[in-house]
């Protein structure tokens, strides 16, 4: 650091499309420090770049507070932010505040890492009093080491009473991490795929495609005894939090709970900063989270994994639009070290870099268990009598099951009790009053509710449009699933897992739990229930309603069906029985369905991408959406058509288009699709042509982003 007075360069913990320059008097702070610095009318917190040559012609304020002494950050981490900001065309600041915890974001200060205390090497001779401290001498002699994290004030005070008296000393934390317990035994392909991944040094991306129940998580455990042994970090990343308690039940059977942290947007602003600060200080060996975990500072980060990597919710859908898997393989590349993306259905972005040899292809073509991957039966729904919107042959099949002592998943993703409520006499559907999207009914509240915005209002008892008091339910949801099948099987305990139900992971963990000890039971649920769950004696899966996903605008949406029908259908016959998957349908004849039948998703993927590469779209070519919203629809045609005039000259455009849902929360919603042939012309062609959109003057009326790589527009 410098000690004159200087100048440094700062960028605001907001998306601030610019960065700023402010004086300092005394030590210059380092990049990535925060300081505290006049702005506007107020003081704001900001994320030094660095020392700066003072801009001329100008007079600078100074820094109130330098609030940091060293970054928060590594340089490998603050170089991943700006690569994302590059990347994405977002604004570093913006992107430093996603990285952060919120309460770094409001200047507070890192928690201070924890003193260990050992055994000293030369103890007093003579004896030791009182029964707290000899409880607490004797849990040291045991462990080998003992953390003052989570410890009382009476058991703090004691060991400092030891310490004075030369019964104990500081000493520095474990590294090097074992396995409490033996690993499961691996079938031939889960060798073959953990003898390359330990054989490779480095940074190397792997791809481990395995079906359902193939034994990934093992691999995963079993790949992670190296970095750990060799006192490393790793991390680990599921797409939701509902799948964090059994991986950290698995890992902390195998690792130990003290070696183990999670870090997600369901804790607490205090919970997340003890998180972070446990990461940055080295105490926790493995982290396992959701999205933003990718950007914990782990010092001795030793590999990465990423579970369901082809999962959407990897993609951050406000703000920063940033793909954590996309990241991660760029954390890890900076960090020269392996990182495994895994899943039962990749990504077609991932299956297209595997057959050009970014990603290094591991296999796992059967199941772990002697029991085979369950074949999909279509049940077509022509011409059928439906019940509470099951067929006949899916209701004899869940009663045979259940009087065998077994569990049924009926899988629908679809919340409430009706998608909507319609107005028989004259077909009016009640509308969200801030969104283009009928509101859900929701029965058991007798509430109508938007499941887009939040928007909710009282049952009407009688159409707004006609006065008619025939109103009723247009399709079905869990809530009306749950009450159609507590009538027809009174006496079968049934859990019902959505939002609706389970509105925090505690909530979820102990449901999972009960599933687990229930016997027979009817489950139902979304997609929280649709991926990465062991429920060994589920031996049917009912999949309902899928037809929409092949009528969808969104060229991915068919892609995520056969990825949601092959995950849900994976759910069966995991444990010692056979599995039967039955999926409804009334186009069972489409090809994609047809593909999916045999219960795998090679087929199906081979199709979608010839399909990808006859229509020229990712990932044969790049892509990125301008999307504009304002309160008035006129005036995002206004700035798109502008904008169209700046991009179409070098950049193929399309549109403008309206959005999927054309008015959210009372904004109006369209955008450009913008093509290239690659990533380079793209980016090099939004770098110099995004600036100019910003200087249109609907911008002032317009708020408008980029989202390169979109995966749902």
């Amino acid at each position: 650091m410098e000690s004159e007075t200087g100048c440094i360069e700062v960028v605001i913990l907001d998306p601030v499309p610019q960065s700023f320059h402010y004086g300092v008097h005394g030590p210059i702070p380092a990049k990535g420090c925060r300081v505290r610095v006049p702005f506007g009318n107020g003081q704001r917190i900001a994320i030094s770049l660095g020392p700066s040559p003072c801009p001329g012609g100008i007079s600078l304020k100074d820094i109130h507070q330098q609030i940091d002494t060293e970054p928060l950050l590594n340089p490998s981490l603050m170089e991943l932010l700006e690569f994302g900001s590059r990347y994405y065309h977002y604004p570093l600041g913006g992107v430093w505040a996603t990285a952060l915890p919120t309460r770094l974001g409001r200047g507070d200060l890192p928690g201070q890492a924890p003193c260990f205390w050992q055994l000293a090497s030369q103890p007093p001779d003579k004896s030791l009093r009182g029964n707290r401290r000899k409880e607490l001498l004797a849990q040291i002699q045991e462990q080998g080491i003992l953390s003052e994290e989570g410890l009382s004030s009476s058991k703090l005070r004691c060991l400092r009473q030891l310490a004075d008296a030369g019964w104990i000393e500081k000493t520095t934390p474990p590294r090097a991490i074992t396995r409490c317990c033996p690993g499961l035994p691996l079938h031939r392909q889960q060798e073959e795929a953990l003898a390359q991944i330990r054989g490779k040094q480095g940074f190397h991306p792997f791809l481990l495609e395995g079906v359902t129940g193939s034994g990934k998580t093992e691999v995963y455990l079993q790949a992670m005894e190296t970095p750990l042994a060799a006192g490393q970090q790793v991390l680990l990343l599921v797409p939701e939090i509902g799948l964090i308690p059994q991986l950290y039940r698995r890992c902390a059977e195998r690792f130990g709970s003290q070696h183990i942290a999670i870090y997600h947007s369901g804790q607490s602003e205090g919970e997340r900063l003890r998180s972070w600060s446990r990461a940055r200080s080295g105490l926790r060996a493995i982290f396992i989270g959701t999205r933003s975990a990718l950007f914990l500072p782990l010092p001795r980060l030793g590999m990465i994994i990423i579970d369901e990597e082809h999962d959407p919710s990897y993609k951050q859908q406000s703000g920063w639009l940033y793909s954590a898997r996309d990241l991660g393989l760029r954390r890890a590349q900076l960090e020269k070290i392996p990182i495994i993306l895994g899943s039962a259905t990749p990504s077609l972005e991932s299956l297209h870099n595997r057959k050009l040899g970014r990603l290094h292809g591991l296999r796992l073509s059967h199941r772990a268990t002697s029991h085979p991957t369950p074949r999909i039966e279509l049940i077509s729904l022509r011409k059928k009598r439906l019940q509470g919107g099951l067929d006949p042959v899916l209701l004899e099949a869940t009663a045979s099951e259940l009087a065998a002592d077994h569990q049924v998943l009926f899988f629908l993703n679809r919340r409430g009790f009706a998608p909507a409520l319609l107005c028989h006499d004259c077909g009016h559907a009640i509308p969200c009053t801030r969104c283009s999207a009928p509101l859900t009914w929701h029965r058991q509240k007798e509430r109508l509710r938007c499941h887009h915005c939040g928007y909710e209002q009282r049952l009407p008892s009688q159409c707004p449009v006609c006065g008619s008091s025939a109103l009723m339910g247009v399709g079905v949801g869990t809530e009306q699933l749950e009450c159609f099948l507590r009538e027809r099987f009174p006496h079968i305990p049934i859990l019902r897992i959505d939002r609706d139900q389970v509105r925090s992971p505690r909530q979820l963990a102990d449901q999972l739990e009960q599933i687990l000890c229930i016997r027979p039971a009817i489950l139902i649920g979304t997609q929280m229930l649709g991926k990465g769950h062991h429920f060994p004696e589920v031996t049917l899966v009912g999949i309902i309603n899928v037809d929409q996903g092949l009528y969808s605008a969104d060229f991915r949406a068919s892609e995520r069906l056969a990825q949601v029908v092959i995950q849900v259908a994976g759910r069966a016959g995991r444990g010692e029985r056979g599995g039967r998957v039955l999926l409804q349908s009334h186009l069972p004849e489409h090809p994609l369905l047809q593909a999916l039948q045999g219960g795998e998703y090679a087929p199906a993927a081979e199709i979608l991408l010839r399909e990808r590469e006859l229509t020229n779209l990712p990932p044969y070519c790049a892509l990125a959406l301008v999307l504009a919203e304002a309160h008035r629809a006129e005036r995002v045609q206004d700035f798109l058509h502008a904008a169209q005039g700046i991009l179409a000259p070098v950049l193929h455009t399309v549109g403008p288009i309206p959005a999927l849902l054309e008015r959210r929360a009372g904004w109006h919603r369209a955008y450009l699709w913008i093509e290239a042939p690659d990533r380079s012309r793209l980016h090099t062609q939004l770098v110099r042509l995004l600036p100019k959109l910003g200087q249109l003057p609907q911008g002032r009326r317009v708020r408008w982003f980029v989202d390169v790589d979109p995966q749902n527009f």
